[in-house]
């Protein structure tokens, strides 16, 4: 009986640490923006076996045929959520913590900005980031509305 006892808490022990591992697999999230024929499709992958980092990919790609790839500000622990907006001029916006991209539904072409630089008469549209059980997702203004960032 006691045997039986150890091997529940060995296997329930590896299940706990099966499931606290993050996957290197890319894990993309997609939203299609009617107004201004693009989708927008941000890719996570973890970086470390246990801690919550990942590298953040952002894909643009218009119904024009155009499409860009960029790089962002890595999730250290936490700051993985971008929001979306859109600004004048049928101009988007993807805002994290501690960077912000412009991109232009013309060309896809999306540009690092200061966040000093960015409109102020926006509406928000909805954010990339993880679920309440951790999966990366979009999630539309319609489900769940604006979360500001902390300033630190």
């Amino acid at each position: 009986m006691r045997r039986l006892g150890w091997l529940a808490v060995l296997v329930g022990g590896l299940y706990s640490l099966s499931t606290a591992c993050n996957s290197s697999a890319p894990e993309p999230a997609s939203v299609d923006l009617p107004s201004t024929n693009l989708r927008l499709t941000l890719v996570r992958t973890a970086t470390d076996l246990f801690l919550q980092r990942f590298n953040l990919t952002l894909k643009v790609q218009g119904v024009s045929g155009c499409s860009t790839s960029t790089d962002l500000f890595p999730d250290t622990g936490h700051s993985g959520r971008r929001n979306v907006y859109l600004a004048g001029k049928g101009m988007i916006y993807v805002v994290g913590q501690f960077d912000a991209r412009v991109i232009d539904p013309q060309d896809c072409r999306a540009t690092l900005s200061e966040f000093r630089h960015l409109d102020r008469q926006v509406v928000f549209l909805g954010s990339f980031d993880a679920d309440s059980e951790q999966r990366w997702t979009y999630i539309p203004a319609s489900q769940r509305p604006e979360i500001g960032f902390d300033k630190r």
